[in-house]
């Protein structure tokens, strides 16, 4: 547990370092600014040495060393020392990532980056002091030393079949094990017999469980079976190491030009490799995520409680005043009463609880200013960012994939968006370009817009690369939209050249299935001369949604809220049939229809358009109207996953329980309209 949090709070250290270099000026700047930096690397060294990662603590005082000497004026501020610095973050990031995935640390990368800050230091040039490029060639070992890391225990638990009618929970003996230390486990369902013998109160589950940690034994493991471990139950425990082996191996060292040694020679040096252990430690997607949270949503939770128990004290009074039919006028009074408390309670309860796992965005927003640094530097250009709204709240699994399509859209905006200082200063624009990032909520969603000032998208461009490539129609009438939505086509990219920022096709046609995988949408605006505008609309948490009940048939299906443009009943004049295909008359434009119950093939829908309902729905500007029987209220609903739970049904983002214990399914509505085929060459015929 402390080690994990160590970690956490280096990753935090490192991002306040990197935000602390990225606007240090050169010279001698204020103390103040090169403290903040020097304590962050500080706290991450002495936390290093306690935890005994040598690596991160030995690279760590060298560039504590440079920082002192900033700080107390004896060596000013250089962008080559900056530079250097930055890149010793992203050797610091690279060693916790490897450390908590209990990889092997990449030490040549780190020693090269030493070996420039040390140069610095000695006042030498930091080119002399790049190490050569090198392939590590790995023969078999001479000879290998393995010494235990870390003890751990395999622990193997099947137990009886009729332990859930002696009242224990196996759930709460895992989770003591996973006390004593990190723990990696997997459950064996090869004993679930077919459903005509299966029994509802016996355990068929057995568990596989690896412990790690420095201060299990095998005694405190045992006290954890101590309840269970009777007739029937076999549980083995088996100590190993988690083990690394020292090898000497051949390495190949391919030397520069600058480097004063021959051009190629073979050198004896330790490779860490890792050992095969006899159980394999835990993964990064295996690792436990955490979230700080501020104690005033505790509190306000913990009074939320202090809430419900007294309801529920309440209610529990009146099974006794039942019996008394004298004051059963009174009594179903302060039932409707406690019922009332209870519904608002339970509410605030689900609102603060959603909240614990509201983060600001600033977690996302932070890698920005790196980002705009290293690409404006490759790209020779100059770039102010701007960020507002850093403090705009959203759920944590949003913003963990949330992260990737901002850094496309911002790097995009740089690349093809703003112009050169001399293409900028011929345009009568400032030398300097600016990108801005906006975060705010609107409704139930949250809105983020990146907007640059440079030449904006060129469309006839966009239109001839992608007539080239066969994705339009040379012959073809498109509209402004219709042409920039082009850029979130798979493959297309109108770079001339391939560099290792742009132009290989990919990253836009990205961020929309990343986008539309959280339930959002991406939209594009451009101006000729002027700039760009990418907004993008999520929902605040993939946990709940805000749904319009609909019933098709028997079946009840769910239109997440924020799609729903308006609900029509069709009438026969505004229905138009062109080769197969239905389309509405919406006003001025015809959109296509979907009827659910073909889509779902389902049985005694009624299949008149003028005997039903038709909801016109809106995705990426795009709209469709979706035919369904009728209408019923709207409710928040809680999301399950349909392929974790069931499989995955297109044209469906999960599935709710409803409160008379049906299942409904909620509709993705973005996937539904990206299916539709294009409708303009009907209306054209």
């Amino acid at each position: 547990m402390f080690r994990q949090t160590y970690l956490e709070e280096s990753f935090e250290g490192l991002q306040a370092m990197e935000s602390g270099l990225l606007n240090l000026p050169e010279g001698n700047p204020d103390k103040e600014q090169v403290n903040t930096i020097f304590r962050a690397a500080h706290s991450i060294k002495g936390g290093s040495g306690t935890f005994g990662f040598s690596e991160i603590s030995g690279f760590t005082h060298v560039l504590e060393t440079l920082l002192d000497e900033m700080r107390s004026d004896k060596r000013p501020v250089t962008s080559e020392s900056i530079k250097v610095m930055l890149d010793s973050v992203d050797v610091l990031r690279d060693m916790l990532t490897r450390l908590q995935n209990r990889e092997p640390i990449d030490e040549v990368r780190a020693s090269r980056v030493k070996a420039q800050l040390e140069a610095i230091l000695a006042g030498q040039p930091v080119a002399q002091a790049a190490q050569p490029s090198v392939v590590a060639e790995v023969s078999a070992p001479v000879a290998a030393v393995v010494e235990p890391v870390q003890m751990g225990f395999h622990v193997s638990i099947k137990p009886e079949l009729d332990l859930l009618k002696t009242g224990n929970e196996p759930i709460r003996i895992i989770r003591e094990l996973e006390g004593l230390g990190e723990a990696t486990i997997v459950v064996n369902t090869d004993a679930i017999p077919t459903w005509s013998e299966f029994e509802p109160e016996s355990l068929y589950l057995s568990w596989d469980i690896d412990l790690i940690g420095d201060d299990i034994t095998e005694a405190k493991i045992k006290e954890v079976f101590e309840w269970i471990d009777g007739d029937g139950a076999q549980i083995t425990i088996t100590p190993h190491a988690v083990t690394l082996a020292v090898a000497s191996a051949d390495v190949t060292v391919e030397s520069s030009a600058m480097v004063d040694t021959p051009a190629t020679e073979t050198v004896k040096k330790p490779v860490m490799v890792a050992a095969p252990a006899a159980n394999a430690a835990p993964s990064a997607q295996q690792q436990e995520s955490s979230i700080r949270v501020n104690i005033s949503k505790i509190d306000h939770l913990v009074n939320l409680v202090g809430e419900m128990v007294i309801t529920q004290s309440m209610l529990s009074q009146f099974g006794e005043q039942a019996a008394d039919t004298r004051s059963s006028a009174d009594w179903i009074d302060k039932l409707k009463e406690g019922l009332a408390h209870l519904e608002r309670h339970t509410r605030e309860l689900q609102e603060s609880v959603m909240n614990i796992r509201m983060l600001p965005i600033s977690f996302a927003f932070n890698r920005m200013p790196r980002i705009v640094h290293d690409t404006s530097i490759k790209l020779n250009k100059r770039i102010d960012l701007v960020m507002e709204g850093e403090t705009t709240e959203v759920d944590k699994t949003v913003l963990e994939q949330l992260t990737d399509p901002l850094v496309h859209i911002v790097r995009n905006s740089i690349d093809h968006g703003i112009e050169t200082p001399d293409k900028r200063l011929a345009a009568g624009k400032a030398e300097t370009g600016t990108v801005k990032m906006a975060a705010y909520h609107q409704g139930g969603n949250i809105v983020i817009q990146i907007t640059d000032d440079g030449a904006g998208i060129n469309l006839e461009r966009v239109k001839q690369k992608a007539i080239e490539n066969g994705v339009i129609d040379a012959a073809g009438s498109y509209t402004d939209a219709e042409i920039v939505d082009l850029i979130f086509h798979p493959g297309f990219s109108t770079a001339e050249q391939v560099t290792d920022i742009s132009g290989r096709g990919v990253g836009m046609d990205v961020v929309r299935r990343n986008i539309r995988g959280l339930g959002g949408t991406v939209d594009v605006e451009t101006r000729k001369g002027i700039g760009s505008i990418f907004t993008i609309r999520l929902p605040l948490t993939l946990a709940i949604l805000d749904g319009q009940l609909s019933r098709v048939g028997s079946e009840t299906y769910i239109f997440p809220l924020i799609s729903i443009v308006e609900s029509i009943q069709p009438t026969h004049e505004q229905i138009k049939s062109v080769a197969g295909t239905e389309l509405f008359k919406l006003r001025d434009a015809y959109i296509p229809i979907v009827r659910i119950y073909e889509k779902f093939d389902l049985q005694g829908s009624e299949q008149s358009l003028e005997k039903g309902l038709l909801v016109v729905v809106e995705s990426s500007g795009k709209r469709v109207g979706i035919f369904v029987d009728d209408l019923q209220g709207q409710q928040q609903v809680v999301i399950k996953s349909m392929e974790t739970n069931f499989i995955k049904v297109d044209g469906v983002a999960g599935a709710t329980i409803l409160g008379d214990g049906t299942v409904a399914l909620i509709l993705d509505i973005t996937e539904i309209i990206a299916k539709v085929e294009d409708h303009r060459h009907l209306l054209a015929a």
